[in-house]
C-alpha cells in the first residue's frame, strides 16, 4: 500500500491514496499506521478517495471530486480537520489529481473550498463558526472556562491567564460529557498582542498535537469575543508554527503552510 506523509505547521498526517475507492481502513490499522514507534507516526490518516464512490458524501460529488476521509490517530472517524484539508489539497495538486488554484474538497463537515498560493501556503474556507455558550475544562485539577464552538467538529476554546506553555497536557483534560457526548477538542490560549494568541490543543482521538486548524479558528473566535469583536484577522501561534485565521460575518478562513515530506510503501 502506497503512502505519502505531510504536515501543516507540524500537524502531521499519513496520506493513503485509494483512487478506486476499494480500501476499507479499520480503526486498528489506522492506529497502527499512526503509532510513532511501530508505524509511520502521525496525528491522523487522510484517506483519499473519489467523492462519488463514498455513500457518506456522494451528494457532494458535483462540487468536489475528492473526499477527505479523515481518521484520528486512534482510528476513530472525524468530521473535519482544518490542517488536514490544507495538506490534502497540497497532495492533490502535487500528485496532479487537481489543478493549482481554487477547488472543493468533500468532508463529513461539508465541501471546503481551498486555494493554493505560489508561496506554498494553502487557504481553506472553514465556514461560519457556530457558538453554543460556555463550558469548562480541568487541567491538572484547575478549572478553566471556555467557549463551545462547532467547526464541523466540537471545540472548547479557553482564554486563560495562566501561561499555556506551563500546562501539562500529557493526559486528557476534563470536560462535561453532557455537553460533549462525542468528546471534544480542547484549546487553551493566551492573548499576546493585538489579534494574536498563543494556543495549545488536546485533540480528541489524538492527544496533544502541535497544531489544529479547526482549533485555531475556534481560538480566534473565543479571543475575538473576549475583545468585543466578531470579525478580523488573527495570528494563532501553535507549537508547530503560526497560522492565520480570518473571521468574516458569514464565514472564516484558515491559511498556513502545507508540506509533503516523504512517500513509500506500507508493510503493516
Amino acid at each position: 500500500m502506497r503512502f505519502v506523509k505531510g504536515h501543516g505547521t507540524e500537524n502531521d498526517f499519513v496520506i493513503i491514496p485509494d483512487l478506486d475507492g476499494e480500501l476499507e481502513l479499520s480503526a486498528a490499522f489506522v492506529a497502527a499506521v499512526c503509532d510513532r514507534r511501530a508505524g509511520i507516526g502521525a496525528d491522523g490518516v487522510l484517506h483519499v478517495m473519489p467523492t462519488k464512490l463514498s455513500p457518506e458524501v456522494a451528494d457532494q460529488a458535483g462540487r468536489a471530486e475528492w473526499f477527505m476521509d479523515y481518521r484520528n490517530a486512534d482510528g476513530s472517524v472525524a468530521q473535519m480537520c482544518g490542517n488536514g484539508v490544507r495538506v490534502f489539497a497540497r497532495y492533490l495538486v502535487d500528485s496532479c489529481l487537481a489543478d493549482a488554484g481554487e477547488f472543493g474538497v468533500a468532508t463529513r463537515g461539508g465541501v471546503k473550498r481551498v486555494r493554493l498560493a505560489e508561496t506554498g501556503d494553502v487557504t481553506v474556507e472553514m465556514g461560519r463558526p457556530k457558538t453554543f455558550g460556555e463550558s469548562a475544562t480541568t487541567v491538572s485539577g484547575k478549572r478553566y472556562e471556555g467557549l463551545h464552538v462547532d467547526m464541523g467538529n466540537p471545540h472548547l476554546a479557553c482564554v486563560i491567564g495562566d501561561p499555556v506553555a506551563q500546562l501539562d497536557l500529557s493526559r486528557q483534560p476534563g470536560f462535561d460529557p453532557a455537553v460533549f457526548p462525542e468528546g471534544v477538542n480542547i484549546e487553551l490560549l493566551n492573548p499576546v498582542g493585538e489579534r494574536r494568541v498563543v494556543m495549545r490543543v488536546f485533540e480528541r482521538g489524538s492527544g496533544e498535537t502541535r497544531s489544529c486548524g479547526t482549533g485555531a479558528v475556534a481560538s480566534a473566535v473565543a479571543a475575538a469575543r473576549l475583545a468585543g469583536e466578531n470579525t478580523g484577522t488573527w495570528a494563532v501561534e501553535v507549537l508547530g508554527g503560526t497560522v492565520t485565521v480570518t473571521l468574516e460575518e458569514d464565514t472564516s478562513y484558515l491559511a498556513g503552510p502545507a508540506v509533503m515530506v516523504a512517500s513509500g510503501e506500507l508493510n503493516l
